[in-house]
C-alpha cells in the first residue's frame, strides 16, 4: 500500500490547497505517483491532514483541470498519463503524515453470497469438546497421523454423508483436507497434468483458476433450466466438473435425466470422471433434500467434493473428498506420500461434534434461522417482481435478480453503490465474460446479514432500481 506523505506549513503564505495541489503534482511529476494509480478519497485526506474537505476538493480539482488526475464516477480520483512529464527534483525536507492511498469502500449493507451467520454457532460445545480433548493427555494426537485423515473421522463423515447425501463410501475412500483448494490439487497429483476439463458457464470462479493453474485445457459448456447441456462438450474432455444439487451461482438444480446423460457420458470413454462440487447441500427450504449425483454412480465415474466450511465455520477449514476405487489405487501408488493438511486434534473436535448430536442440531437451528431471513427477503422483493426476474430462491443463502428492462450490471452496481448497498454481478462467476457489459443480473447474497440489514438493504435498493 502507497503512504502519501504531505507537508502543510503555517509559516509560508501558500494557502493550504495550493500546498496539497503542489505536492500531489509533484509526486506525479517524479513518477511516484504512478499512472492509474486511486488517490486518497477527499474526505480520508481532509481527516488525515485535519483540514477541511473543501480543501482538499479545491487542491483536485485544480489538478484534474490541469490533467494530473481525472475523476471517475463511483471509483475516485486516478493518476493519469504523463510521463513525458517525469523528472528528478532535488530532495526536500518533509514531514510525514500517514495516509492510507487505497480506501476500502464502507458499505451499510453487503448483500455478499459468501458470507454465513456466526451468531447461533454453539462456542461453548465447541471449547468443552476441545477442553475434554486436550486435558485427556492423548499423546497420539501429536502424531502426524494417516495422510487421509484419521480413519475414526472419516467413518464418521461416511455415515453422515450417507444418511443426509445418499453418498455410498467406505471410509477408505475419503481424503480429508484443508479445504477444497488443497482436494483439487491433491487431485491433480492423481490425475496427471494437461486433463481436458469442461466447466459450466457461470460457474465457481475459483476452481475454474484452479483448474487453470494446473495447465488444464478448460472449455465451458452452455446451460439450461435442467442443467450442463452434456451434448455440448467437447471429444478430448476427460473430466467434468458441476455442482449437480444446485449450482452456482444459478441456483440451477441438475434433472435426473440430465445426471442420467452426464454419467452415461462419463462411461462412454476410459479415463473419463465427473467432479461433484456438494458446496452448499444442507440449506433447502422447498421440498426434499437433492441426492447428491454420486449416489447414482454404479460404475465408479464420480469424484464427491464437500466441505464443512458453509454448514459450520469457514476458519476450521477442513473438506472432504470421496475418490472411485480406480483412483483411490493410483492415490494410494503415487500420492499417499502427502502429509495431511488438518491439525489432528482440529480433526477431532469435528469428529466429537458430528458423533455426540452437536452438528445436527446446529444445522436444525441454522436451517430455520435462514428459513427466515430467505422469507423476509423474498417479502421485501415482492415490489420488484414488475421489473425484475427472481431465481435460486428455493436454496442455498443467495438469489438472483434478472433486470426486465434489461439494465447493465454496470448500471445497477453503480445504482446500489450510491444507496451505499453493495451487491454482486453474475459476470464475476463468467468464464467467457466478453459479453458481460450487456448482461443483467446481480446476486443478493442474505447469509450474513441481519433481519434488520436485509429491510434497510432492500428498502435502498427500491430507492436505486424502482
Amino acid at each position: 500500500m502507497y503512504d502519501l506523505n504531505i507537508v502543510l506549513r503555517s509559516d509560508i503564505p501558500k494557502c493550504l490547497y495550493e500546498q496539497i495541489y503542489e505536492y500531489v503534482r509533484q509526486e506525479i511529476r517524479e513518477g511516484k505517483l504512478l499512472c492509474e494509480e486511486r488517490l486518497p478519497s477527499t474526505r480520508s485526506l481532509a481527516e488525515f491532514l485535519q483540514v477541511s474537505r473543501s480543501t482538499v476538493e479545491l487542491a483536485y480539482e485544480q489538478l484534474a483541470s490541469e490533467g494530473y488526475i481525472e475523476s471517475r464516477p463511483y471509483k475516485g480520483y486516478y493518476v493519469c498519463r504523463l510521463e513525458e512529464l517525469y523528472q528528478l527534483s532535488q530532495p526536500r525536507e518533509t514531514t510525514v503524515v500517514s495516509v492510507p492511498l487505497e480506501e476500502k469502500r464502507e458499505y451499510q449493507v453487503d448483500f455478499s453470497p459468501t458470507a454465513i451467520d456466526m451468531s447461533e454457532f454453539p462456542f461453548g460445545v465447541w471449547k468443552k469438546i476441545n477442553k475434554s480433548i486436550l486435558s485427556d493427555s492423548n499423546s497420539r494426537l501429536f502424531s502426524s497421523g494417516s495422510a487421509q485423515g484419521d480413519y475414526s473421522l472419516r467413518e464418521t463423515i461416511s455415515r453422515y454423508l450417507h444418511s443426509s447425501r445418499g453418498v455410498n463410501c467406505k471410509p477408505e475412500q475419503i481424503i480429508v483436507g484443508a479445504g477444497n483448494d488443497y482436494l483439487l490439487m491433491l487431485l491433480e497429483k492423481i490425475l496427471g497434468r494437461h486433463v481436458s476439463i469442461a466447466m459450466e458457464n457461470p460457474t465457481y470462479k475459483r476452481a475454474y483458476q484452479i483448474f487453470k493453474s494446473f495447465a488444464y485445457p478448460v472449455e465451458t459448456v452452455d446451460m439450461d433450466d435442467n442443467g450442463m447441456l452434456v451434448q455440448q462438450i467437447g471429444e478430448e474432455v476427460k473430466l467434468v466438473y458441476v455442482m449437480p444439487s444446485r449450482q452456482y451461482p444459478t441456483g440451477t438444480i441438475m434433472s435426473a435425466g440430465r445426471r442420467s446423460e452426464l454419467l452415461k457420458w462419463a462411461g462412454g470413454g476410459a479415463g473419463r470422471f465427473i467432479i461433484e462440487d456438494d458446496y452448499d447441500s444442507e440449506f433447502r427450504y422447498k421440498g426434499k433434500p437433492i441426492p447428491s449425483l454420486q449416489a447414482m454412480d454404479k460404475h465408479g465415474k464420480v469424484i464427491y467434493l464437500g466441505t464443512f466450511s458453509k454448514a459450520i465455520a469457514p476458519a476450521i477449514r477442513v473438506s472432504y473428498m470421496v475418490l472411485p476405487e480406480i483412483l483411490l489405487k493410483k492415490y494410494e501408488a503415487e500420492c499417499s506420500f502427502y502429509s495431511t493438511t488438518v491439525s489432528r486434534i482440529d480433526q477431532k473436535i469435528l469428529e466429537e461434534f458430528i458423533k455426540g448430536g452437536y452438528f445436527e442440531r446446529y444445522l436444525n437451528k441454522m436451517r430455520k434461522h435462514y428459513r427466515e431471513k430467505h422469507d423476509l427477503l423474498l417479502q421485501e422483493l415482492e415490489p420488484f417482481r414488475e421489473q425484475f426476474e427472481i431465481s435460486g430462491e428455493n436454496a442455498g443463502l443467495h438469489v438472483l435478480l434478472k433486470s426486465k428492462r434489461k439494465l447493465t450490471e454496470s448500471a445497477l452496481l453503480a445504482a446500489s453503490e450510491q444507496e451505499e448497498i453493495k451487491v454482486y454481478g453474475l459476470s464475476g462467476a463468467l468464464v467467457d465474460s466478453k459479453d458481460s457489459e450487456e448482461r443483467s443480473t446481480v446476486i443478493l447474497g442474505y447469509g450474513g446479514l441481519s433481519l434488520d440489514e436485509i429491510k434497510l438493504g432492500i428498502e435502498r435498493l427500491k430507492k436505486a432500481w424502482l
